[in-house]
């Protein structure tokens, strides 16, 4: 997979809407103390549920995949100025 540009901080951007998320849906709340891989798994499982994106294939399930398909998730909801994009 080809990486995104600025691609950390558009996780730490996608953790941080997909954890808002996460809790405005009900399905539970991160503590401080979870592992950055956990909430990763965690987002990523319920955005798939929700059919907000689309899975991986099976065999390319991993928490590097994850992250990416994350950051990719969030460069497309962000507003087209968000200095994320530049």
């Amino acid at each position: 997979m080809k990486k995104l540009k600025h691609e950390a901080e558009l996780l730490k951007e996608a953790i941080r809407v997909g954890s808002r998320y996460f809790e405005a849906r009900g399905a539970g709340k991160f503590e401080a103390t979870d592992h950055v891989d956990t909430k990763v798994r965690a987002i990523y499982l319920l955005l798939v549920k929700d059919k907000v994106i689309q899975p991986l294939a099976r065999q390319d399930e991993s928490t590097q995949n994850m992250r990416h398909k994350l950051a990719i998730w969030i460069s497309k909801n962000l507003p087209a100025d968000h200095p994320l994009l530049q």
